[in-house]
């Protein structure tokens, strides 16, 4: 076939037989008829692959009942006593003996401690001696000025030295009434050095022993004067106390059946630094004798919060560091991340006093694996 053109080269003539020759022909069409069929197949295959279908989780739930627990404040406290004093010593000096130990039940007046007063006695035996020779200057000055009065009228003396022995007798007196102060201030420093119970009562802690060395006013013992009890409790909510003047129910954690009934007694200015709760004293009306210093009790006031709602613990999550819980759309069937207000819990269950409402569809199980907006399966072992 390439006879036909002359123009060719030759080495373009010998690709051209190589590749027409009859056996090379039908070689080149058996190729053909197994490729092609191959070349259709992936092309077939070479479609986009489709999406894969994401199936909803199944989720536990439950449905958030009414609001029925009972709106009763509970909170947990502590037994302390109604007028808790801090004794100290009114001047420095190292601690000489402490006679009481805590828990020791002490009378009014009682001697408590000892300091060192051997600087306090050595100024009390001056301040007498000073005393002393006042005494006896004001008693030659008072009988100086007798004599100058019995030889006024006689002529036998100038009105002058009759002054002079007058003004004599005025400064000794002077002298001994400021000796009698220093005396007193000697020894009511001296009665410094002794620690004396200034009520009756129960000692309740010790801050120092015998033979430290103590600041003024530097707490050794504390004393819980009188046998009048309080709880004390520390609350988020102050409001809750300021327009309620009913009575508490205070019981022992450890014993219910161990109870009385208590007076508001204050509520504190301002939130602690740290916690951010008020301090709220409840005075106790006639406590049992069960109710020791230090008992841990549950305060209750009825009738005084919102109604709650409870819910399972299990459901409690977190957004921001508050409390949250898992809500199901029933329209979109996707999770909603809902902060709540807690109004209390118990061992199995939390109170909710705002953020679900009667209805909702609450998950119970697995939250910290969930995330908002996730797509789930509502209804799957609804409880």
């Amino acid at each position: 076939m390439t006879d036909n053109i002359p123009d060719l080269p030759d080495y373009v003539r010998q690709v051209f037989y190589h590749l027409f020759a009859p056996n090379r022909l039908s070689l080149l069409g058996d190729s053909l008829l197994v490729l092609l069929p191959l070349a259709l197949l992936l092309t077939a295959c070479g479609g986009k692959p489709e999406k894969p279908v994401v199936v909803p989780r199944p989720v536990r739930t439950i449905t958030a009942p009414a609001a029925s627990w009972p709106g009763e404040f509970m909170q947990t406290g502590e037994i302390h006593p109604h007028d808790e004093l801090p004794l100290g010593f009114r001047q420095d000096g190292r601690l000489l003996a402490r006679l009481v130990d805590v828990g020791d039940r002490v009378k009014a007046g009682q001697l408590l401690a000892t300091q060192e007063s051997s600087v306090q006695q050595n100024q009390l035996n001056s301040a007498r001696s000073s005393l002393e020779s006042s005494l006896a200057a004001e008693h030659l000055a008072a009988l100086n000025l007798q004599r100058m009065k019995q030889l006024m009228p006689s002529g036998a003396i100038a009105r002058v030295q009759f002054d002079t022995a007058q003004s004599e007798w005025l400064s000794a007196v002077s002298r001994r009434k400021s000796s009698e102060a220093e005396l007193k201030t000697a020894q009511e420093y001296l009665g410094w050095a002794q620690l004396r119970a200034p009520a009756a009562g129960i000692i309740t802690q010790v801050d120092a022993q015998p033979g430290q060395v103590l600041s003024a006013g530097q707490t050794v013992l504390t004393l819980a004067a009188g046998d009048t009890l309080d709880a004390i409790i520390n609350v988020a909510n102050p409001q809750l106390f300021e327009q309620r003047h009913g009575d508490f129910s205070v019981a022992l954690v450890s014993d219910p059946s161990v109870h009385a009934r208590g007076i508001l007694r204050d509520i504190s200015p301002q939130a602690d630094p740290q916690t951010r709760t008020w301090r709220v004293r409840i005075q106790l009306i006639n406590p049992p004798q069960g109710m020791a210093l230090g008992a841990s009790v549950q305060v209750r006031l009825p009738d005084s919060g919102p109604a709650l709602i409870s819910l399972p613990a299990s459901s409690l999550a977190r957004i921001n560091g508050e409390p949250a819980v898992f809500v199901v759309d029933q329209a979109t069937h996707q999770l909603v991340l809902r902060p709540i207000k807690l109004g209390g819990y118990t061992a199995n269950t939390i109170l909710v006093s705002g953020g679900v409402t009667p209805g909702d569809a609450v998950v119970t199980a697995g939250v910290s694996k969930l995330r908002q907006g996730e797509k789930v399966a509502p209804g799957e072992g609804i409880e």
